[in-house]
């Protein structure tokens, strides 16, 4: 769903992204995960990955890195470039994962990673776990 919520992603003194165009989606067990328009993320930040995934419901996804004064974090966004077709929204934006930067914010509070490294979703004082992403969880 489109959401005009405040989204700033941080490191090393950095504007990755930010926004209040996202997209976000809601899935069972998780935290939002939050979709950035390609325009609100920093010119030169993110690199093509050949890194590669499929999702059942939105397709096959391909991965960035983010490269910031000489650090690359490899795989730590992703995008749906021809999502199936419930998630035509999503086409082109993109996620990214909160625990790899130094701060994540969600209008002015500082997000809290789901766990797990595999799992997207931002985590404010709004939404209610358990989520998926401790160990053991995984397959719920």
């Amino acid at each position: 769903e489109p959401c005009q919520r405040h989204l700033k992603i941080v490191h090393r003194g950095v504007i990755i992204a930010e926004t209040r165009r996202s997209v976000r989606t809601l899935e069972t067990s998780h935290p939002p995960t939050y979709y950035f328009p390609p325009d609100d993320v920093a010119p030169g930040v993110v690199r093509l990955s050949p890194h590669r995934s499929f999702c059942e419901w939105k397709g096959e996804a391909s991965y960035f890195d983010v490269a910031v004064d000489g650090e690359i974090l490899r795989d730590v966004g992703w995008t749906y470039p021809d999502p199936n077709p419930a998630f035509h929204s999503l086409r082109d934006h993109i996620a990214f994962y909160a625990w790899p930067f130094d701060a994540c914010f969600v209008d002015g509070e500082r997000v809290t990673p789901q766990p797990g490294n595999f799992y997207g979703g931002w985590i404010t004082s709004d939404v209610a776990g358990p989520f998926k992403g401790a160990p053991g969880t995984r397959f719920w």
